[in-house]
């Protein structure tokens, strides 16, 4: 047993022990028994009688300190001097914060601070030398917690450098730990083909939010509370708008690239946020009704968006229905028009014969494609390369920058400067870098699917019920406009590149502009 030194002027007899861990997985273990124990001990040496113990689980330097606050009112209501017992100087105080509280409770003679490892007591009358004493091993413990927080800083920027996303990953990405308990992040196997079908379909523009959260319910797709509960709009908006999906993290209010597999482009993500801006310019009052042209076509007079009106009729028990569709005359604005729906499916039935494409023509395009190969494959690999050494220089001066700044040769703002500057670069490098490893393959893969659809996409569309025929007119039309009963129309592109393809003697998909009306005399 350590000898115990007199402290003369000492003069609490009771006593309240202070145990005091940071974290409660530190509490699962046996730090607090362990400082109970000891401080225990203490106290009967000290022939202290302790009236209350508080276990403490509480961070010292963040956060209110709410049950240490409650200790020194405790302490403070006695009508006794209580000597509040600690392991050590920083269980109680890790920073100067507390020290005027204290500090006058000390003076008035409410409370005295017991430490058992350092053997020192704070009491009413002690000298300078102990407070000099009592200040310099809270200095200590100040300075262990900023070498603390400056290591895990560090430590946190290395990993953002690295791409590592440190937080919980996204729905549609899992996190693991390897082979070695190191902490991953990979995509959720069946979360993630949901999770990009959301951006793809969002993205043709013809949805809602509360659509696409009722779609994604009839897909099973839940969040990860368990698998429990289905997407909300709130959650789908935070989906639809995280940037993690396309290879970037936000790390304190900071865009970095992170190393793990994305699930969509940047392309799509931008199409999506396109698509997030229109929606706000035109809510749509019959959002409801499952009508076909629902926010798709605008009046060629006024720039509004059409309205559908529903109009029936029984006779002898029975039913029929009628669908029109409302605007003004180009003639005379103020007066309404409208126009049967009928009329206008038999306008797209026009305008889609125009990509109909011929078997001998097919054959010929996808001949051609073939042919090409080889030429685009080497331009792409030597593309590719020059993008990948770009990209590796590029983060070598993110790397130095970095050091200057850690190594106090440049300010925070010269730091901030240079890695945006850097960053920017990067982003477009691996933007070009990703297209150009991908875009031979897929641009072709996609160019035979499209060619295969055109074959009977009048047929497809003919067949297909009211919300499929919705969303082959948001995918293959835009700028869509009623003038009076006449349809005006562009197609998207690449579906542009085959209008009017079986009339032309040569393939040459831009040989002229595609914007027609459906009463045009060219076709």
């Amino acid at each position: 047993m350590s000898q115990i030194l007199p402290f003369p002027s000492a003069t609490a007899k009771k006593a309240v022990i202070l145990a005091r861990v940071s974290s409660k997985e530190q509490e699962e273990g046996y730090s607090i028994d362990a400082q109970k124990h000891r401080l225990q001990l203490y106290c009967t040496r000290r022939n202290l009688e302790v009236i209350r113990v508080f276990e403490i689980t509480e961070s010292s330097t963040t956060g209110d300190r709410d049950q240490f606050m409650e200790m020194v009112a405790y302490a403070k209501a006695q009508k006794d001097c209580i000597a509040i017992v600690a392991d050590k100087v920083d269980r109680v105080q890790r920073s100067f914060r507390e020290f005027p509280l204290l500090d006058d409770l000390i003076k008035a003679g409410k409370i005295e601070l017991h430490f058992n490892t350092e053997n020192q007591i704070i009491h009413q009358k002690s000298v300078s030398q102990e407070h000099m004493i009592w200040s310099f091993h809270i200095m200590l413990a100040k300075a262990y917690t900023d070498s603390q927080r400056d290591h895990v800083r560090r430590s946190q920027e290395h990993k953002t450098r690295l791409g590592e996303y440190s937080s919980m990953a996204p729905i549609g990405y899992k996190n693991i730990r390897d082979d070695k308990g190191r902490s991953d992040i990979i995509l959720d196997p069946d979360r993630a083909p949901l999770i990009r079908r959301l951006f793809i379909e969002y993205a043709e523009g013809i949805y809602t939010v509360p659509e696409m959260t009722q779609k994604a319910k009839e897909w099973g797709l839940r969040n990860k509370a368990g698998n429990q509960g289905a997407l909300s709009k709130g959650n789908l908006w935070h989906i639809l708008n995280n940037k993690f999906y396309y290879g970037y993290m936000t790390v304190k209010g900071q865009l970095y690239p992170h190393r793990y597999e994305p699930l969509i482009d940047k392309k799509l993500y931008d199409a999506c946020q396109d698509v997030f801006r229109g929606w706000k310019k035109k809510p749509f009052k019959w959002g409801e009704k499952d009508f076909m042209f629902r926010g798709l076509i605008k009046c060629a007079t006024t720039g509004a968006t059409v309205c559908g009106l529903e109009k029936k009729r029984t006779r002898n028990s029975i039913s029929r229905k009628w669908m029109y569709w409302r605007c003004n005359s180009p003639e005379d604005p103020s007066k309404t028009l409208y126009v049967r729906e009928e009329d206008i499916l038999r306008q797209i039935d026009v305008a889609l014969a125009r990509l109909e494409i011929p078997e001998e023509m097919l054959r010929d395009i996808i001949s051609d494609l073939r042919e090409t190969e080889g030429t685009q494959r080497e331009f792409i690999d030597r593309q590719a390369a020059d993008l990948t050494k770009e990209h590796q220089q590029l983060q070598k001066r993110l790397d130095k920058v970095m050091d200057l700044h850690m190594d106090g040769l440049i300010d925070r703002g010269e730091f901030e400067r240079r890695r945006k500057e850097f960053r920017d670069r990067q982003t477009e490098v691996e933007q070009q870098l990703a297209a150009a490893r991908t875009g031979d393959d897929g641009f072709k893969d996609a160019m035979l699917s499209l060619l295969d659809m055109m074959k009977n996409i009048r047929e497809m569309f003919a067949g297909s019920q009211t919300e499929e025929k919705r969303a082959l007119v948001g995918t293959l039309f835009e700028n869509l406009t009623l003038k009076g009963a006449t349809l005006c129309y562009s197609f998207k592109t690449p579906f542009s590149w085959f209008a009017d393809l079986a009339k032309n003697e040569e393939w040459c998909p831009r040989s002229e502009s595609n914007r027609h009306t459906l009463t045009d005399t060219r076709f």
